[in-house]
């Protein structure tokens, strides 16, 4: 291997890495707000890039249907909710419409849009806007009355949410991989080493996420919330933050992040409704790395995975994903033995 080799080798490492580093965020916040390990992150990696590449057929995306089912059954659980604590028919209504109006309104404008061929750019705003609301939905229907549950409980529920979710996208979009087009299709040379217009909008979009929530959490009242709920959630409840208002936000953000990287990634590879099962996972390993606790030992940890899935790709190929999954062993290992044991109650 020589210079120029290792500087390609690095570049596409850090393009990947910079992609499971949005994933590693994803999945400290959710696990540090929530304690739930969500294994399902990529699946909404892998509808954010689905649901693209079908606008881009013309076709309208399954999602939509899916969106408006999950959304009915948050509603149908709004009314049982208010019945049972005998709340008001007013205040029913205005809960359940506040469910169903933006699941509704991103629905019907995406069923509108599909055939007109809108450009690249609207399409992936429509994207996101309907992969988003699939956190807080699947948060309230799998998760939020298990809130209080143990760890190895909500570990059980993300299993069982995972394979609902690859089946659904089995379902949704076919079996056939599909490949998006490239946001910016420049290409800019530095010797051997060739930056592509997409990679630069990855490193763009990472960094800027990850500004933006740095921002969010020091500076905005909702952010110190979510903090002072990951720190301690039943100080945060005895405080009047909502554990559930904050699992809900924790799960949307979550959610953007996922269908985002999507978007990003897209381009780079071709996405099958399962691909984002292994896409998430790497983003898992990074955030062991960081005890799934800190936001910058996440970021230097999936840039460390994104590294390291590139050169083992150049080394030894077929043993890629053994390497990159492997070297989260000796870190569980340290772990182990560096953090003292504590039984959960």
């Amino acid at each position: 291997m020589d210079l120029s080799i290792a500087s390609i080798l690095a570049l596409d490492g850090l393009t990947n890495g910079a992609v499971y580093a949005l994933l590693a965020l994803a999945t400290v916040l959710v696990f540090a707000v929530t304690r739930v390990i969500f294994i399902p992150q990529g699946e909404f990696v892998a509808f954010g890039a689905l649901t693209l590449a079908l606008f881009q057929a013309g076709k309208v995306p399954g999602t939509v249907w899916f969106l408006l089912v999950l959304a009915g059954l948050a509603a149908l659980a709004d009314l049982v909710n208010g019945v049972r604590h005998h709340s008001s028919p007013r205040r029913i209504a205005r809960q359940m419409l506040r469910t169903l109006a933006w699941p509704v309104i991103a629905s019907a404008i995406a069923i509108w849009a599909a055939p007109r061929g809108l450009p690249l750019f609207a399409q992936a705003l429509l994207t996101l806007a309907l992969v988003t609301p699939f956190g807080s939905l699947i948060y309230r229907l799998a998760y939020e009355s298990l809130a209080d549950a143990s760890v190895l409980v909500l570990l059980i529920v993300s299993v069982g949410v995972h394979f609902a979710l690859v089946g659904l996208g089995l379902f949704f979009f076919g079996a056939e991989g599909f490949r998006n087009p490239s946001f910016w299709d420049a290409r800019f040379s530095a010797g051997t080493v060739t930056l592509t217009g997409q990679a630069l909008i990855i490193f763009l979009a990472s960094i800027a996420l990850i500004v933006l929530l740095y921002l969010f959490f020091e500076r905005t009242l909702t952010g110190k919330a979510l903090r002072a709920t990951a720190v301690n959630r039943a100080g945060a409840r005895l405080m009047g933050i909502s554990s559930a208002g904050a699992g809900r936000l924790a799960f949307t953000m979550a959610a953007l992040i996922g269908a985002l990287s999507g978007l990003l990634i897209g381009p780079t590879t071709t996405i099958f409704y399962d691909s984002g099962f292994l896409i998430g996972l790497k983003g898992f390993v990074a955030a062991v790395f960081a005890g799934l606790s800190s936001y910058p030992l996440a970021l230097a940890g999936a840039l460390g995975v994104g590294l390291l899935e590139s050169f083992s790709s150049f080394w030894a190929s077929s043993f890629k994903e053994v390497i990159v999954f492997s070297s989260i062993l000796p870190v569980l290992l340290w772990r182990s033995l560096s953090d003292p044991h504590r039984e959960e109650h």
